[in-house]
C-alpha cells in the first residue's frame, strides 16, 4: 500500500495530462504553458505524444517551447524515436523540436529519407533541423542533398528550400550551379532565384523567382542584349 502511494505521488499530475487533451485550445495552450514553466521531466512523453496529434499551431508551438525547457538528454532521445513514426505531423513537429534544442547530437537522426520526406511539412521541417545541426565539413553534402530537390512543391516549399540553402552560405554554388544546367526550367528558375538570394538576401524571393523566371524564359544572352 505504501508503494502505491509513492508511486501515485511521483507520476505525472493527471489534471495536466487531462487538460493537454481539452476540447478548448486556450485550455491546451494555458496547460502548455503551465507544464513547460514548471519543467517536469516526467511529462515528457506527454508532451511529445500531445505534439503529433494537436491540431492548433499556437498550442504546438508552445509544446515544443515545453520540450525546450527540459534537459535534452531526456527530451532529444525521446524526438529521434518520433522520427520513425508513422504520421507526419509527429515527424514534422519532432524536427522543428529538434531544431529548437541545436543539440548536435540528434544531427546522424537527420536521415536522407527525412530529408526527401514525401510530405512537404516533414520535409521542410529536416531542411530547418539539418541546417541548425549539421557538423562542420558536412555542410557541402547537404547542400547537394537540398539543392537535388530545387523546384520541388509551390512557393512555400521553395522558399523554405531556398532559405536552407542560403543559410550555408557560400558552400551551396556547386550544387546551384548543377541546378543552373538542369532541362528542367523550374528547376533552373529555383537555382537562379536561390543564387541571387545568397548574393543579395535583401532581394526578396519572389522578385528574385520573376526575374529568375525571365531569365530562364529569354535565356541570359538576350537578357544581355537588351541590358541598356
Amino acid at each position: 500500500m505504501v508503494f502505491v502511494n509513492s508511486t501515485r505521488r511521483n507520476s505525472p499530475d493527471t489534471r495536466l495530462l487531462d487538460a493537454l487533451g481539452a476540447g478548448n485550445s486556450s485550455t491546451r495552450l494555458q496547460t502548455a504553458l503551465a507544464v513547460g514553466t514548471h519543467s517536469d521531466p516526467g511529462l515528457v512523453d506527454a508532451l511529445v505524444a500531445r505534439c503529433a496529434i494537436e491540431p492548433d499551431f499556437f498550442v504546438r508551438d508552445m509544446l515544443t517551447w515545453a520540450l525546450t525547457r527540459l534537459p535534452s538528454e531526456i527530451t532529444v532521445p525521446r524526438l529521434r524515436a518520433e522520427l520513425r513514426s508513422e504520421r507526419a505531423q509527429a515527424r514534422s513537429q519532432a524536427l522543428h523540436t529538434l531544431s529548437k534544442i541545436g543539440d548536435r547530437n540528434a544531427w546522424p537522426a537527420i536521415t536522407r529519407s527525412l530529408l526527401h520526406d514525401a510530405d512537404d511539412e516533414v520535409a521542410r521541417s529536416a531542411w530547418r533541423a539539418a541546417v541548425v545541426l549539421v557538423p562542420a565539413g558536412e555542410q557541402k553534402g547537404l547542400a547537394a542533398e537540398l539543392a537535388a530537390q530545387l523546384g520541388r512543391g509551390d512557393r512555400n516549399v521553395q522558399l523554405s528550400l531556398s532559405r536552407a540553402l542560403v543559410a550555408l552560405g557560400d558552400v551551396i554554388e556547386p550544387a546551384l550551379q548543377t541546378g543552373l544546367a538542369s532541362d528542367d526550367p523550374t528547376v533552373r528558375a529555383h537555382a537562379r532565384a536561390t543564387e541571387r538570394l545568397l548574393r543579395d538576401p535583401d532581394a526578396g524571393f519572389d522578385p528574385a523567382v520573376d526575374e529568375a523566371k525571365r531569365i530562364v524564359a529569354l535565356g541570359p544572352e538576350r537578357i544581355e542584349g537588351t541590358a541598356c
